[in-house]
């Protein structure tokens, strides 16, 4: 007598660590089909790419510089997901209302743009002042697995990966582009940890850069011993694609038993989290113009 076993879905994400090339539009576009093409022969779900590739992510971004979310390239972008059946995180500077955002598209497999997110935790301590924050994390439903987007400086704030839980997500996928990796890398770890979540994050490679990695939610076996939840650590100079493969049957089990993310919450103690108020040591110069203007305070 034959016994079938259903097949276990497994959740492949191609992750790019490369540098665009700046004010390279064309360049980049093309950089991105052929790392969607490999990508595609090696079976990936999706592609995961840096922080703003298309554009470059060069600063200052003026708003006549970033691109309209029906530019061409996007549409290219759009065509090669559904020619070669891979999804693709697509990232770029576009256009704000009045100022261009960092944004991440997540094209799906048929080239239908399922989701626009916009970073929301700006670097406005830096030259993306001048960049419109987005004002909302999203989740959209890739064939079935919940995807979440942060993007580089989102990771620094454990609010975002809580959020992207709270509204459903079971991976998380981390544009970047940064340096002084080391503890960057460790708080995604802890994201997924502490979340149960899968957390992956394309960084382009250069010294004190690259680093690309991915981090499972399991940290323990069913006997309560603790596992290495790493499922992929880029070394910095490295160009090219890397994969890591989340067993999504594995990890829903995971997070139906163990004790973290939104089980035993307890929010009535978190009132705090929601006021603007900024006090010592934290104050910083130009903090509440800069939120007047993203429309954070009334």
């Amino acid at each position: 007598m034959e016994f079938f076993k259903e097949e276990i879905k497994i959740f492949k994400v191609a992750i790019l660590q490369k540098r665009a090339i700046h004010a390279q539009i064309d360049k980049n576009i093309e950089s991105i089909i052929m790392a969607m093409k490999e990508a595609s022969e090696n079976q990936a779900d999706i592609l995961l790419l840096p922080e703003c590739f298309i554009t470059g992510y060069d600063l200052p971004m003026s708003y006549e510089k970033s691109i309209a979310d029906d530019d061409r390239g996007i549409t290219q972008i759009c065509e090669s997901a559904k020619k070669y059946k891979i999804g693709v995180v697509l990232t770029a500077f576009t256009k704000g209302n009045k100022q261009p955002q960092n944004s991440a598209f997540v094209i799906d497999k048929s080239g239908n743009i399922l989701m626009k997110y916009s970073k929301v935790h700006t670097c406005d301590f830096a030259d993306e002042k001048n960049v419109e924050s987005g004002k909302e994390f999203k989740v959209c439903d890739f064939e079935g697995t919940q995807l979440g987007i942060m993007i580089c400086y989102d990771r620094e704030y454990p609010e975002s990966a809580r959020i992207l839980m709270l509204k459903g997500a079971e991976i998380i996928l981390v544009p970047n582009d940064c340096g002084s990796m080391q503890p960057r890398v460790s708080a995604l770890s802890t994201r997924a940890y502490e979340n149960m979540v899968a957390v992956a994050m394309a960084n382009p490679n250069g010294d004190n850069a690259g680093c690309s990695c991915a981090f499972s939610p399991i940290c323990w076996d069913r006997n309560g011993e603790c596992v290495d939840n790493t499922v992929l650590l880029a070394d910095d100079k490295t160009e090219g694609i890397f994969y890591a493969e989340f067993d999504m049957e594995a990890i829903r089990d995971y997070r139906r038993r163990e004790m973290l993310g939104n089980t035993f919450r307890k929010v009535e103690a978190y009132s705090q989290l929601l006021s603007k108020e900024i006090k010592e040591p934290f104050i910083r110069p130009g903090q509440n113009e800069l939120l007047k203007q993203s429309n954070f305070l009334n």
